[in-house]
Protein backbone atom coordinates (compact mmCIF):
# COMPACT_ATOMS: atom_id res chain seq x y z
CA UNK A 1 0.00 0.00 0.00
CA UNK A 2 1.30 3.29 -1.07
CA UNK A 3 2.14 5.98 1.81
CA UNK A 4 -0.22 8.69 3.20
CA UNK A 5 1.32 11.65 2.95
CA UNK A 6 -1.21 14.68 4.31
CA UNK A 7 -1.59 17.75 1.83
CA UNK A 8 -1.05 19.84 4.67
CA UNK A 9 2.30 18.60 5.21
CA UNK A 10 5.06 20.72 4.15
CA UNK A 11 7.87 19.25 2.65
CA UNK A 12 10.71 21.65 1.74
CA UNK A 13 12.71 19.15 -0.38
CA UNK A 14 10.52 16.68 -1.69
CA UNK A 15 12.54 15.14 -3.90
CA UNK A 16 14.53 13.74 -0.63
CA UNK A 17 11.58 13.12 0.90
CA UNK A 18 11.17 9.00 1.24
CA UNK A 19 7.99 7.28 2.28
CA UNK A 20 7.84 3.88 2.95
CA UNK A 21 4.82 1.66 2.41
CA UNK A 22 2.11 1.45 4.90
CA UNK A 23 3.56 4.76 6.75
CA UNK A 24 1.47 7.93 7.29
CA UNK A 25 2.77 11.75 7.70
CA UNK A 26 -0.30 13.64 9.21
CA UNK A 27 -1.51 17.35 8.78
CA UNK A 28 0.86 20.66 9.71
CA UNK A 29 4.16 18.50 9.88
CA UNK A 30 7.17 20.91 8.70
CA UNK A 31 10.79 18.87 7.28
CA UNK A 32 13.26 21.05 5.90
CA UNK A 33 16.26 18.05 5.86
CA UNK A 34 16.38 14.73 4.20
CA UNK A 35 13.84 12.01 5.10
CA UNK A 36 13.97 8.29 4.97
CA UNK A 37 10.68 6.59 6.17
CA UNK A 38 10.39 2.97 6.78
CA UNK A 39 7.68 0.08 7.11
CA UNK A 40 4.50 1.15 8.88
CA UNK A 41 5.73 3.90 10.56
CA UNK A 42 3.29 7.60 11.37
CA UNK A 43 4.58 11.15 12.33
CA UNK A 44 1.66 12.23 14.10
CA UNK A 45 0.57 15.86 13.66
CA UNK A 46 2.58 18.95 13.93
CA UNK A 47 5.79 17.82 14.06
CA UNK A 48 9.05 19.11 12.90
CA UNK A 49 11.95 18.10 11.57
CA UNK A 50 14.74 20.90 10.45
CA UNK A 51 18.08 21.55 9.68
CA UNK A 52 18.59 21.24 6.09
CA UNK A 53 19.05 19.36 3.54
CA UNK A 54 22.50 18.68 4.02
CA UNK A 55 21.03 16.05 7.10
CA UNK A 56 19.19 13.19 7.23
CA UNK A 57 16.43 12.30 9.28
CA UNK A 58 15.29 8.48 9.39
CA UNK A 59 13.32 6.70 10.68
CA UNK A 60 12.78 2.53 11.00
CA UNK A 61 9.84 -0.01 10.32
CA UNK A 62 7.21 0.09 13.21
CA UNK A 63 8.06 3.91 14.53
CA UNK A 64 6.05 6.47 16.02
CA UNK A 65 6.69 10.41 16.50
CA UNK A 66 3.80 11.80 18.48
CA UNK A 67 2.46 15.27 17.78
CA UNK A 68 4.63 17.74 18.34
CA UNK A 69 7.68 16.47 18.12
CA UNK A 70 10.25 18.44 17.36
CA UNK A 71 13.65 17.41 15.78
CA UNK A 72 16.83 19.61 14.87
CA UNK A 73 19.66 18.19 12.70
CA UNK A 74 21.23 21.71 13.32
CA UNK A 75 20.82 24.19 16.01
CA UNK A 76 22.46 27.29 17.53
CA UNK A 77 24.55 26.78 20.59
CA UNK A 78 22.96 29.34 22.72
CA UNK A 79 26.05 29.69 24.72
CA UNK A 80 28.77 30.71 22.15
CA UNK A 81 27.35 32.23 18.82
CA UNK A 82 24.52 34.52 17.60
CA UNK A 83 21.42 33.14 17.23
CA UNK A 84 20.26 34.46 14.07
CA UNK A 85 19.22 34.05 10.11
CA UNK A 86 22.46 34.80 8.73
CA UNK A 87 21.58 36.85 5.19
CA UNK A 88 22.45 35.33 1.64
CA UNK A 89 26.54 36.41 1.46
CA UNK A 90 27.06 36.78 4.73
CA UNK A 91 29.94 35.02 6.05
CA UNK A 92 29.50 31.81 8.39
CA UNK A 93 30.19 34.19 11.61
CA UNK A 94 29.00 31.08 13.40
CA UNK A 95 31.27 28.47 14.95
CA UNK A 96 29.93 26.44 17.21
CA UNK A 97 26.54 25.08 15.16
CA UNK A 98 25.17 21.72 16.33
CA UNK A 99 24.60 19.55 13.17
CA UNK A 100 24.21 15.83 12.61
CA UNK A 101 21.68 13.09 11.34
CA UNK A 102 19.16 12.10 13.60
CA UNK A 103 17.84 8.35 13.05
CA UNK A 104 15.78 6.13 14.30
CA UNK A 105 16.20 2.22 14.09
CA UNK A 106 13.02 0.03 14.22
CA UNK A 107 10.68 -0.40 16.88
CA UNK A 108 11.67 3.10 18.08
CA UNK A 109 9.06 5.32 19.50
CA UNK A 110 9.14 9.10 20.55
CA UNK A 111 6.39 10.86 22.68
CA UNK A 112 4.45 13.68 22.13
CA UNK A 113 6.38 16.91 22.62
CA UNK A 114 9.54 15.72 22.86
CA UNK A 115 12.58 17.68 21.58
CA UNK A 116 15.53 15.59 20.09
CA UNK A 117 18.56 17.96 19.11
CA UNK A 118 21.09 16.92 16.06
CA UNK A 119 23.82 14.06 16.27
CA UNK A 120 21.33 11.31 17.76
CA UNK A 121 21.14 8.09 17.08
CA UNK A 122 18.23 6.14 18.47
CA UNK A 123 18.88 2.53 19.12
CA UNK A 124 16.84 -0.13 18.10
CA UNK A 125 13.70 -1.23 20.47
CA UNK A 126 13.84 2.57 22.32
CA UNK A 127 11.33 4.69 22.67
CA UNK A 128 11.43 8.09 24.76
CA UNK A 129 8.63 9.42 26.86
CA UNK A 130 6.53 12.53 26.29
CA UNK A 131 7.33 15.85 27.23
CA UNK A 132 11.59 14.73 27.14
CA UNK A 133 14.28 16.41 26.23
CA UNK A 134 17.29 14.84 24.23
CA UNK A 135 20.48 16.50 24.28
CA UNK A 136 23.37 16.94 21.55
CA UNK A 137 24.84 13.26 20.98
CA UNK A 138 23.22 11.87 23.68
CA UNK A 139 23.82 7.90 23.96
CA UNK A 140 20.92 5.76 24.18
CA UNK A 141 21.30 1.89 24.99
CA UNK A 142 18.57 -0.27 22.92
CA UNK A 143 15.71 -1.73 23.90
CA UNK A 144 15.59 1.07 26.84
CA UNK A 145 12.70 3.83 27.80
CA UNK A 146 13.83 7.04 28.32
CA UNK A 147 12.14 10.11 29.90
CA UNK A 148 12.67 13.48 31.18
CA UNK A 149 14.32 16.81 30.76
CA UNK A 150 17.41 15.64 30.24
CA UNK A 151 16.13 12.19 29.13
CA UNK A 152 17.76 9.55 31.21
CA UNK A 153 17.13 6.20 31.75
CA UNK A 154 13.56 4.88 33.09
CA UNK A 155 13.09 0.96 32.47
CA UNK A 156 14.34 -1.96 29.89
CA UNK A 157 11.33 -2.48 27.24
CA UNK A 158 10.03 -6.55 26.77
CA UNK A 159 12.19 -7.09 23.21
CA UNK A 160 10.57 -10.77 22.88
CA UNK A 161 7.24 -9.60 22.85
CA UNK A 162 7.59 -6.30 20.95
CA UNK A 163 9.45 -8.56 18.21
CA UNK A 164 6.69 -11.20 18.16
CA UNK A 165 4.59 -8.81 17.54
CA UNK A 166 6.60 -7.40 14.78
CA UNK A 167 6.97 -10.99 12.96
CA UNK A 168 3.17 -11.57 12.92
CA UNK A 169 3.22 -8.28 11.55
CA UNK A 170 5.76 -8.47 8.46
CA UNK A 171 4.35 -12.15 7.80
CA UNK A 172 0.60 -10.67 7.38
CA UNK A 173 2.52 -8.52 4.57
CA UNK A 174 4.35 -11.07 3.27
CA UNK A 175 0.70 -12.31 2.45
CA UNK A 176 -0.72 -9.75 1.40
CA UNK A 177 1.28 -9.11 -0.90
CA UNK A 178 1.89 -12.16 -2.41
Amino acid sequence: MKPIISPQTRIRHPELFEVGPFSIVDDFSYFSTKVKMGLCSHIAANCTVGGGADYLFSIGDFCSVSSGVRIWCTSDDFVNDLVTILPPGAPNVKKNLLRGNVSMANFTAIGANTVVLPKNAIPEGTVIGALSFVPYEFKFEPWTVYAGNPVRKIKSRNKSQVLAQAEALYKFLEKKAA
